[in-house]
């Protein structure tokens, strides 16, 4: 069924922001994220949810308008909810962008702007599958989410379809391996510096 694609999607999603939100943590500690990682995330985000996944369901919901305007009314407005997205992914990305063209940026204002795109990314989900996907389960009929689902135009998602896992050179293994990468380096220094009786940052370990 194509909601339960759309919660595998949303699933999917997460990872991407748990993967996301260790670099936060690295970069609100004062140290160095991965940015490679940052804009493979932000590159995934501008191309599957942006082209594909928010399309389908603005789809559903205008079936759900027709079958059971009230409801749709109670859901409130998608496509709203999916431009403020949008805004939110670009305001990140000229964030981010920002910081490796070396521009003066407050650390503590990008930290708010990524900090602020993962909740309100977590946010939106989960309104959707409380309030929007139930409601077009229940209004919709067969016939309609045969038509939605023959409307489907993608090839599947570049990360995480079976396509892409068959391919483990593809963006999947761009960003999930270079996550685990990133976060093997970081322990790797971690313990150096414990072994060397000194800090990461390069303070003694038992001065303040």
């Amino acid at each position: 069924m194509i909601i339960d694609l759309l919660l595998r999607e949303h699933r999917n999603i997460d990872l991407l922001l748990v993967a996301l939100q260790r670099e936060l943590e690295v970069f609100e500690h004062g140290d160095r994220p991965d940015y490679e990682v940052i804009r493979a995330i932000i590159s995934y985000f501008e191309v599957y949810p942006e082209m594909y996944h928010h399309p389908q369901e603005d789809q559903i919901f205008s079936k759900l308008r027709t079958r059971d305007p009230d409801a749709a009314a109670i859901v409130g407005d998608l496509a709203h909810e999916h431009r403020e997205v949008i805004d939110r992914l670009h305001q990140f990305a000229r964030a981010i962008d920002g910081i490796l063209a070396d521009r003066e940026l407050l650390r503590e204002d990008v930290g708010n702007i990524v900090r602020d795109f993962i909740l309100r990314e977590r946010r939106h989900m989960m309104w959707e599958e409380r309030d929007f996907f139930p409601a077009a389960i229940k209004a919709l009929s067969a016939e309609d989410w045969t038509e939605i689902a023959s409307a489907r135009t993608d090839d599947g998602d570049p990360l995480f379809s079976e396509a892409a896992e068959a391919t483990s050179d593809a963006l999947r293994a761009h960003i999930l391996e270079l996550e685990q990468e990133a976060e093997a380096e970081r322990r790797s220094v971690a313990f150096s510096a414990a072994m060397a009786g000194k800090t990461p940052d390069g303070a003694k370990a038992d001065e303040p």
